[in-house]
């Protein structure tokens, strides 16, 4: 492998190759750290922790040291690492094709809508990879139902958004963020958003027009810490929605799929959304898998030619998905989130007065907010790790907690009492 030294080095045409004898060795965590940092954009911040290894709830770094997972690649390994349905799924599918693209048609496609849609009680499924593509796709929809079936005049559709929210890192979904690290220095940004406060139904429903097309929200927000909105919030979200001829987006990348005791999020409130989007978890933690599934008569609105993914859909990506559906089909993953949910949340309750000022979330998801006597998460992230519990901060000062849906008791309780000894050296 070939890569250049330095810009400078680069336009002199000096390379520099990795040969065997100098490629970092597998008992030196700092050469890997040190290559990160030389040469991957500085887009992340992760935990000096290298990870070699995984299975289960449980991975290894490259000196062999072991980690409990508390994190779960924020819901994208819902069913843990490597797991054997899953492994074996992809191992099959890819020992027969991997990638047609969409110019034809595979034997994969069909059976994963069908199945997703049985799964999530839809009508309809638009696959695509990322999370962020598939909200990206879920805009387009709503503003092509909003012209095209309801009647809003060109070029002016609203979609209605909720502050604190992540729905991704593309510029169009910035363009609607109130978080000034996701936008600064990127406009000008995307026109026909507006956002209102998070759980707030009488600010919603000010903010709807004639022109409004959606409005798009997570049941849960993630990113912001693991905020739960008021009890009936969601319900006002869909009668608001009706009464004014306005699609509900439910933003379920991370809150769906098993993450809070339900296929979706949504469920647990008996609320249902016109189009969901979907992702991270229906990968299986292997590769990028996302879609966007709901009504029919709103998705039937995209023509050929009008909106695509070279990946989307992929014959390994549906082999994969189609795996995730299997194992949520039998209700036993959300079973695992909803009781082992309740003893996540009462030991980190335990700790609340002690370290932690509040803890919010639902199943297998908490945010356990802070005390401002401990201060910022990432100092309490770095000690966890040293102690081999792997979690990461948000918003500065909550601990965010999505372990794997196979994790144990026993492993809860060691995360929770590891926490409790880091929490008394603050």
């Amino acid at each position: 492998m070939a890569r250049p030294t330095s810009p400078g080095d680069h336009e002199k045409g000096t390379v520099v190759t990795l040969t065997p004898s100098r490629l970092p060795t597998q008992d030196d965590p700092q050469t890997f750290l040190d290559l990160d940092d030389r040469w991957c954009a500085h887009n992340y911040h992760p935990l000096p922790v290298v990870i070699a290894s995984a299975g289960g709830s449980w991975v290894t770094d490259v000196a062999g040291k072991r980690y409990l997972d508390m994190l779960a690649g924020y819901s994208a390994l819902n069913f843990g690492h490597r797991h054997p349905d899953l492994i074996a799924a992809a191992i099959d599918q890819m020992s027969r094709v991997t990638l047609t693209s969409r110019a034809f048609h595979h034997d994969q496609l069909g059976l994963f809508c069908a199945e997703l849609a049985a799964l999530t009680g839809t009508e309809m499924v638009l696959p695509m990879n990322s999370g962020a593509e598939a909200v990206e796709s879920a805009v387009k929809v709503a503003r092509k139902w909003a012209y095209r079936v309801k009647g809003v005049p060109e070029n002016r559709a609203q979609i209605v958004t909720a502050g604190g929210n992540f729905h991704g890192r593309t510029l169009t979904i910035v363009s609607f963020s109130d978080d000034p690290v996701a936008t600064a220095d990127y406009g000008p940004f995307t026109p026909g958003f507006l956002t209102v406060k998070y759980g707030d139904a009488q600010a919603l429903e000010a903010a709807i027009s004639p022109d409004t097309a959606a409005v798009l929200l997570e049941p849960i927000q993630g990113e912001a810490g693991v905020v739960v909105p008021p009890s009936g919030y969601l319900a006002e979200v869909r009668r608001l929605c009706d009464e004014h001829n306005v699609l509900f987006i439910a933003d379920e990348i991370q809150s769906g799929l098993g993450r809070t005791g339900t296929v979706l999020a949504l469920d647990q409130e008996d609320v249902r959304a016109d189009l969901y989007t979907l992702g991270k978890a229906l990968g299986g933690g292997i590769l990028p898998v996302s879609a966007v599934v709901g009504r029919r008569d709103v998705l039937g609105v995209l023509q050929p030619g009008q909106h695509g993914s070279t990946f989307g859909g992929n014959p390994l990506a549906c082999a994969v998905g189609r795996a995730v559906i299997t194992l949520l089909g039998t209700g036993e993953m959300q079973s695992r989130s909803t009781d082992l949910g309740k003893h996540l949340h009462a030991r980190l309750g335990e700790l609340v007065g002690y370290g932690l000022a509040e803890v919010r979330g639902r199943g297998l998801w908490a945010g356990a907010e802070l005390s401002p006597r401990i201060g910022a998460g990432r100092p309490v992230s770095e000690q966890l790790a040293r102690r081999g519990v792997l979690v990461k901060e948000t918003h500065e000062t909550t601990l965010r907690f999505a372990p794997p849906l196979v994790i144990t008791h026993d492993e809860i309780d060691l995360a929770v009492d590891t926490l409790a000894d880091v929490l008394t050296g603050f």
